[in-house]
């Protein structure tokens, strides 16, 4: 069976694919000269390879590059979403403190988005000092003057999320979505409850991270190990570690066609409901990892997945 081609986020009635688009690293990349109207050219190529590909779900924030991304995404929206779905995040920094700067960073959101509204306004995490339920209202309010469409949340415990849903549900707004690390090598969301919980709630756990810094593409090896500040932590004896996890990937990939270690990856994240989204930096990562969708592992490969991973986490 394959999965759905779209699928609802959270109970909002917004259909999005199972897989989207992060743009995190387009926060990275420099902005074109006021002079051109075109974003870089690599973020097009990869914008226009995975919309074409059946993505319609794109995920950014305003930390992304200091609002970067956002310039990036609104130079390729040109205005208009289409049947696109656009996600942003409000970071509540400590000097945030009401209602109203909710608002001054949605509207300057907005403004670099050159969008009349947002599909999906996440709160990026769940920082002191100002209660949930005062960024819930502020939210809420948002939604009342058509700025917003759905709410969302991102790196919130179970306890944090009910707090949201209460708040919300006073207002009959659905939380629709809870932003979280999630990869078969990170799986705290199933080890905590939390995708548990989301999932009988009705809220959409979306999965940043999900092939944990491209450890999981299985481009990196003991022998190969990678770079820059990904090498304290995934260093020859960690890589050594997980290679029995890479034989079940390569395996479970020929099964299905020859899918890489990278696809089966993200295809394990749909099967358990969340919504993985990777990034891009140039135009084959963004062909292949979209080709994650359109099929579906069977109950045994995720078994053994389930079983190697917990094996290797142990």
């Amino acid at each position: 069976m394959d999965i759905e081609r779209f699928i609802e986020l959270g109970k909002t009635g917004i259909k999005i694919s199972p897989l989207g688009l992060g743009a995190m690293q387009w926060g990275d990349v420099k902005l074109p000269s006021s002079s051109s109207p075109q974003p870089d050219h690599k973020i097009k190529e990869i914008f226009q390879i995975s919309t074409s590909s059946g993505i319609n779900f794109i995920d950014t924030a305003e930390m992304y590059g200091n609002g970067k991304s956002e310039r990036h995404m609104g130079m390729l929206l040109g205005g208009e979403t289409g049947d696109l779905i656009i996600a942003t995040k409000f970071m509540p920094f400590p000097w945030r403190l009401s209602k109203r700067d909710l608002r001054s960073a949605l509207m300057n959101s907005l403004g670099r988005l050159g969008l009349p509204h947002i599909d999906l306004y996440q709160m990026h995490w769940p920082f002191p000092p100002v209660p949930i339920k005062t960024w819930m209202d502020a939210m809420s309010d948002a939604i009342a003057d058509g700025l917003i469409r759905a709410v969302g949340v991102s790196n919130y415990s179970v306890q944090q999320v009910e707090q949201a849903q209460e708040a919300l549900a006073k207002h009959q707004i659905p939380l629709a979505s809870n932003q979280v690390k999630f990869n078969l090598l990170h799986q705290h969301p199933i080890s905590s409850g939390l995708l548990d919980y989301c999932r009988k709630s009705g809220v959409t756990i979306i999965a940043y991270s999900p092939l944990e810094k491209g450890i999981l593409t299985g481009k990196f090896t003991p022998d190969n190990p990678p770079t820059g500040f990904r090498a304290w932590r995934y260093n020859r004896s960690f890589l050594s570690k997980i290679a029995p996890l890479f034989d079940v990937l390569h395996d479970i990939g020929e099964q299905n066609g020859g899918k890489t270690p990278a696809q089966v990856s993200l295809n394990w994240l749909m099967v358990k409901g969340a919504v993985p989204i990777p990034g891009a930096r140039h135009i084959d990562q963004a062909s292949k990892n979209a080709a994650a969708m359109g099929w579906q592992m069977t109950p045994q490969q995720v078994a053994t997945l389930d079983q190697i991973s917990a094996k290797i986490m142990q």
